[in-house]
């Protein structure tokens, strides 16, 4: 009887722990573990056909991320006397081939929620003469531990959230497998930022953490967060905050790209909390584990819905185009320090605190009422950590058309004096506004026409007083 061959197509799922596409796929006589570079996702192209808005799908950050985490999955199986074959092309000419070249009898996949991901998919299993066999591997709770179908899940955070931690388990995260051999193949080199075509972007020191792609980094942050540094015990206090490495966990740029998994990090709180402390941050840290679940299977459920203008709520909005407001936005040049401070984090470091992604959202979508997937599509570019659902997700829910019926808006003058209340986080953003107390830093047009003059920062893009929520 011929060995049989199985082809592990490697998306974001860059690791070897907890993987059930590789477990499953490791039962076969020989394994050919691939990554594909789809040039399509990369470089500039413009937005809903929109000549007026160009962005990259891929900035140079996050493929910069990506680049480290093929090569440090590439090493770590090195170190296990196996590879990693990376090819340059589109996924499905580029797997068609490979599985022919070996014979594949089937490629094991893991499956995403999105319309662009699952596309992919479709075309792949079309163009293969092998089974392509899908696997789930990338949320807290399988869909199968579901308390209903996914179709039948609540539109709401919390019936979710209190359905699945009374009604569901989480399945313990799966070791690594042992590694067949693999076919004789050319490993392939790995490309380069600037060989896609994408402008390598430095990162600003003033950065709260250094984002290295891969499972190492990842593990290590994990290992950092939890018990050399013991700032899990604090998360709930300090998740909130603007400034410094261990406010809040950081780990979604490892987790969004695959390289942890989330069932990973629940099984270390569950060592944690019985080690160390059982508290309300413990709680919280898996609280946010499943707000990031409830996207992916929202946009499982709901699909395509999620990009349009009215969302998933189909409300009819006079959405603006951008123009200027929107431009003075990307530049964090809005005359509102609290916001442009967090823009131009953004810009610098490719990172953003869930208060700051809140906040610049709701001024785009609230305040200047410019169509929120503009402000998605330029987070897609910007961010290290870009997931396509809960990106979109987030963005539709402070826009008022996603999952959640209640008025998102947010008083960014408030949540400004709230958070940060030596305006510390401002004038580290903003140097031009260093020296300045505190409230006058938050809104420098209180200030006598005389002395604005002595700083080079913009008026508001709107006027001020529309920003308080009375």
């Amino acid at each position: 009887m011929a060995d049989d061959t199985a082809v592990l197509w490697l998306r974001r799922d860059l690791r070897l722990h907890d993987n059930p596409a590789l477990v499953a796929a490791a039962e076969a006589d020989r394994l050919l573990p691939v990554y594909v570079f789809d040039p399509a996702r990369y470089g500039t192209s413009a937005f809903g056909g929109r000549d007026s808005f160009e962005y990259e799908k891929t900035g140079g950050r996050r493929t910069a991320f990506r680049t480290e985490a093929v090569a440090d999955l590439r090493s770590r199986l090195r170190d296990r006397g196996r590879d990693l074959v990376v090819r340059v092309g589109d996924p499905t000419e580029t797997l068609a081939d490979l599985a022919r070249e070996v014979d594949a009898d089937a490629v094991h996949v893991h499956t995403r929620p999105t319309p662009e991901e699952k596309a992919v998919e479709r075309r792949v299993e079309a163009a293969v003469d092998a089974s392509l066999v899908r696997h789930w591997g990338h949320t807290l709770h399988h869909p199968d531990d579901l308390p209903c179908a996914v179709s039948e899940l609540d539109d709401t955070y919390t019936p979710f959230r209190k359905a699945v931690e009374s009604e569901s388990t989480v399945r313990a995260p799966a070791a690594v497998p042992t590694l067949p051999p693999r076919p004789a193949v050319d490993p392939g080199e790995l490309p380069t930022p600037a060989s896609l075509g994408v402008e390598a972007t430095p990162i600003d020191d003033r950065g709260v953490l250094d984002f290295e792609g891969g499972e190492t980094a990842a593990l290590d942050r994990l290992d950092d967060y939890l018990w050399e540094t013991d700032a899990l015990r604090e998360y709930k206090e300090t998740r909130n905050g603007l400034l410094g490495r261990d406010y809040s966990s950081k780990l979604s740029p490892w987790l969004n790209e695959g390289c942890l998994s989330p069932r990973r990090v629940s099984a270390e709180i569950d060592a944690y909390e019985t080690r160390r402390v059982e508290n309300e941050s413990t709680y919280w840290l898996r609280f946010e584990l499943r707000w990031r679940d409830f996207f992916q299977f929202q946009f499982a459920k709901h699909g395509g819905t999620f990009f349009t203008p009215g969302g998933i709520r189909r409300r009819d909005i006079d959405w603006q185009e951008g123009g200027e407001a929107f431009e003075r936005w990307r530049r964090g040049e809005t005359g509102v320090p609290f916001v442009d401070a967090n823009m131009r984090e953004l810009a610098a470091t490719g990172y953003l605190s869930n208060r700051g992604r809140q906040n610049v959202a709701s001024f785009l979508a609230n305040d200047l009422r410019i169509d929120w997937r503009l402000g998605a599509a330029h987070f897609e570019t910007e961010l290290v950590d870009y997931d396509p659902a809960s990106n979109y997700g987030n963005w539709a829910y402070v826009a008022g058309v996603g999952n959640d019926s209640r008025d998102r808006s947010f008083d960014v003058l408030w949540q400004a004096h709230r958070y940060d209340p030596d305006a510390e986080y401002v004038t580290r953003w903003l140097p031009e506004l260093d020296g300045l107390p505190p409230e006058a830093a938050h809104e420098p047009w209180t200030l006598p026409e005389s002395e604005r003059a002595a700083f080079a920062y913009p008026e508001p893009v709107v006027a001020p007083e529309t920003l308080r929520d009375e």
